[in-house]
């Protein structure tokens, strides 16, 4: 059985499954506290970043399980973020969101490997929508 994420085991051989962790990353502060307080009611651990390379670094140092990048300006600098994301854990789903749709960014981020690219604001159900499952497993396994 495969387990990924932040999971360990236990030393009977169960799995020991820690909280789950999302790294959130947007130049405005109220974004940061606006998607960590979604987050967080979803049961997320929040690491927030204010600044593209922060995230970076984040993600070499850390495990997360779910990660939403501002898309910044049509430039698109957090591309370097879903960049190395995807490096990392080709299965660790990155949401980009954008304060307005702009379609060369909706592309290069597509094909970057981004689980989605939505516009804001996002609902909590919406955002409810992109995490991935919690981790489950049975009483037989």
């Amino acid at each position: 059985m495969e387990l990924r994420g932040n999971c360990q085991t236990t030393s009977s051989g169960y799995p020991n499954f820690a909280q789950r962790k999302a790294l959130v990353v947007d130049e405005c502060p109220e974004g940061l506290e606006y998607y960590a307080a979604m987050l967080g009611a979803y049961g997320y651990q929040v690491r927030r970043c204010g600044s593209y390379c922060a995230a970076v670094r984040c993600l070499d140092n850390e495990t997360f399980d779910f990660v939403i990048v501002s898309q910044g300006t049509t430039k698109f600098e957090g591309s370097c973020v879903l960049k190395r994301a995807v490096e990392i854990d080709r299965s660790l789903p990155v949401v980009v969101v954008a304060r307005r749709l702009d379609m060369g960014s909706y592309i290069e981020a597509m094909q970057l490997g981004a689980k989605d690219y939505l516009v804001e604001p996002l609902t909590a159900s919406e955002v409810g929508r992109q995490l991935p499952p919690q981790p489950y497993v049975s009483a037989a396994a």
